[in-house]
């Protein structure tokens, strides 16, 4: 028997794999192909203060192993998310990890604030979003930014706070060292990477955001390397993402050092892929003799 069990941040999940967001609705969409009561933890689609419309059409373009978004993180905002996706998630048993997102620090905080009494186990916070503060350049691609917007959460938090990194920078341990000295009791990465498609025969952009985040297989190797980074970089969890398509792209993440991982892109042409990934880890410890998840984190030097 091997025991899947992983802690981050003091909560348990029952196995380290939970659902990227933005890929898995906030869990209803996927249960009738997924048994949430099987997943470590279900992370939401980003949540804002207020409903948010998201970007115009077209939003979604598929690029050589991968695709493009540009939703504009379109949400219903947090009152109706409270009433409605959190009552749902609770009546399965996994971990709920809420993605927070907001245009400037008051936003992050009014969400942060409103979820301090609901039953959430988790906060994620998106900090690739663009800070209106500074010119519309995402959160997450300053280190002074990350920590200052960090330490804000922290104070007003009653969830653990995981901080979700954006691979459109120089160095990614600047920003996951930025995210520690804040407060983050955890770092997830990494999110889209930004990319652009052009239709030659209509001679247009794919996207009328012109450029959109690049998710999928392709970014995988990038994902991988940037893990091992960060997680050498700071003592705090890491969960990684980015191109999971089996249990085999999960497992590289641990042995890289994250102590759980997300799965995104492959949820759309794979429903079942969270359940495959789960089995297949545990098949991985049967067969190279692991007893916990712990004791593959990171041994790949």
């Amino acid at each position: 028997m091997v025991d899947t069990r992983v802690t981050i941040a003091g909560v348990e999940w029952k196995n380290p794999v939970t659902v990227a967001s933005g890929t898995f609705g906030s869990g209803e969409e996927f249960a009738d192909f997924v048994d949430l009561n099987k997943l470590g933890a279900v992370t939401t689609k980003g949540v804002a203060n207020v409903p948010w419309t998201g970007n115009p059409t077209p939003r979604v373009a598929e690029v050589y192993g991968g695709m493009l978004n540009a939703i504009g993180l379109q949400n219903p905002g947090i009152e109706l998310f409270c009433k409605r996706d959190i009552p749902y998630l609770k009546q399965y048993d996994t971990k709920i990890i809420v993605n927070v997102c907001g245009h400037a620090p008051e936003e992050y905080l009014a969400v942060v604030e409103r979820l301090a009494d609901e039953p959430a186990d988790m906060l994620e916070i998106n900090i690739s979003c663009p800070n209106v503060n500074a010119g519309f350049l995402a959160f997450g691609q300053d280190a002074r930014h990350v920590e200052e917007l960090t330490g804000q959460i922290k104070k007003l938090a009653k969830q653990p706070i995981i901080m979700k990194l954006t691979p459109n920078v120089t160095d990614i341990t600047e920003i996951a060292k930025a995210a520690e000295a804040g407060g983050a009791d955890a770092i997830s990465l990494i999110n889209t990477l930004t990319g652009m498609k052009i239709d030659i025969h209509k001679r247009a952009f794919a996207l009328a955001n012109k450029t959109g985040g690049m998710s999928g297989p392709a970014v995988h190797p990038v994902a991988v390397r940037m893990v091992y980074q960060a997680s050498h970089a700071v003592k705090i969890p890491v969960i990684g993402m980015g191109g999971i398509q089996s249990a085999e792209d999960a497992i590289e993440f641990i042995l890289a050092g994250a102590s759980a991982v997300s799965v995104g892109t492959a949820n759309f042409h794979n429903p079942a892929v969270t359940m495959e990934v789960i089995d297949g880890i545990e098949k991985y410890m049967e067969r190279y003799g692991f007893a916990t998840v712990e004791e593959m984190v990171g041994i790949v030097e």
